[in-house]
């Protein structure tokens, strides 16, 4: 793990009246941008070859004679072969002598490699670097391992399929689609069985996955991602954020719901098992009387991550859940970073987000507004690693 004091070497040597907020062109990076505009910073954006027209052509800002953005949020760009490339030492030079403060998503996880951004990648993060890999599903120390330390509920794991004798759901990653999801759900053993094997011969998932694959108690509810914010900087309210609440729009899911229960029984054999990979995000709220304990499992998790992941939390993070019919919380997935879902709310905010802070709060302004609090009070080594 770089040492964070070589990383705050770097960031002393920053002209911090020209910081400019980067990130990896793609997951929530619109958002990132949106929100270091309205703040008052430059954007920088790190393209892939093939994917880049939305920041380079069509969000590509414009400014006026005083450098106000009048359209558009993306200021620079770099377009590289490959999203992993930003790793090379001349890569990482252009982002430190353009003042770049990098701001991590799954898409920079995922692609640049969690050894590589621990180890080699030597530009400042706002976020916690350590805490990037606890979201790698299966190693030591992830996040169920961590959701456990802390105390906090998630779906009862089921260790061999043949314990199956309710609805589970199977979580593995797709064989084909980096990012996406191999998941399932099945109710019995022989169910588990016929699925994994439809998914298999489709090429959906693959034998060493289904070995290594987490298998849970199906929590029958609404899914609410808690779009939350820590910060270490706050002295006189609250440290911890609620910004918002999104839901996904997952593809064929979503499909599948929408056809009466006869017409789903006739599908092909292909057509059978939905998938549930990402294509879209909703705003949501919450009944109020499950506010406080939205923000009781976050207290939970800042201060488990503390304690296990020095110096801990820092800036957002997600928690997604489920609500079961008592209106009980399961934590099935955590993002020690910006959420996916977080695009929904750019330029508009969050609804508890602008609530707090009287004006229209965003993850990405809220994470631009803390750079720009850092600044102003010389702050800055304590939002960065």
């Amino acid at each position: 793990m770089i040492n964070r004091k070589d990383i705050i070497e770097i960031i002393e040597g920053y002209d911090t009246d020209n910081i400019k907020i980067g990130s990896v062109a793609s997951h929530s990076a619109l958002d990132i941008f949106d929100g270091a505009i309205e703040e008052g910073f430059r954007t920088f954006a790190v393209c892939q070859q093939g994917r880049d027209k939305t920041y380079t052509k069509y969000f590509r800002s414009q400014r006026d004679a005083e450098g106000k953005a009048v359209r558009g949020i993306v200021d620079e760009s770099v377009c590289l072969k490959k999203f992993n490339e930003v790793i090379s030492p001349e890569n990482q030079q252009k982002l430190v002598d353009n003042n770049v403060l990098f701001i991590p998503n799954r898409s920079f996880t995922s692609y640049c490699g969690i050894d590589d951004i621990e180890n080699e990648f030597r530009v400042p993060l706002v976020g916690s670097r350590n805490m990037l890999r606890s979201e790698e599903r299966g190693i030591d120390r992830d996040y169920y391992w961590l959701l456990e330390k802390a105390g906090l509920p998630f779906p009862e794991r089921i260790k061999d399929p043949q314990d199956i004798d309710e609805l589970v759901m199977v979580k593995l990653p797709h064989a084909v689609k980096k990012l996406e999801r191999g998941f399932f759900t099945a109710g019995t053993y022989e169910q588990y069985l016929e699925k994994s094997q439809a998914l298999l011969k489709q090429g959906v998932i693959t034998q060493e996955a289904l070995e290594h694959a987490r298998i849970e108690r199906y929590i029958i509810g609404p899914v609410f991602n808690l779009d939350m914010f820590y910060s270490p900087l706050e002295s006189e309210m609250s440290n911890i954020e609620l910004l918002g609440v999104d839901w996904r729009f997952e593809t064929s899911l979503d499909g599948h719901v929408r056809l009466p229960a006869p017409q789903q029984m006739t599908l092909a054999p292909h057509q059978l098992t939905p998938e549930y990979t990402v294509c879209g995000h909703n705003s949501a709220t919450l009944r109020e009387s499950l506010l406080e304990e939205a923000f009781a499992l976050a207290e939970k998790y800042i201060e488990a991550a503390k304690k296990h992941y020095d110096p801990g939390v820092i800036g957002p993070f997600c928690l997604q859940t489920c609500v079961d019919k008592d209106l009980n919380f399961y934590i099935y997935d955590v993002a020690p970073r910006v959420g996916g879902g977080t695009n929904v709310h750019m330029s508009v905010g969050h609804p508890y987000g602008n609530t707090t802070w009287r004006k229209p709060m965003s993850t990405g302004r809220r994470l631009a507004l803390e750079v720009r609090r850092a600044i102003e009070t010389g702050q800055l080594d304590k939002i960065i690693t």
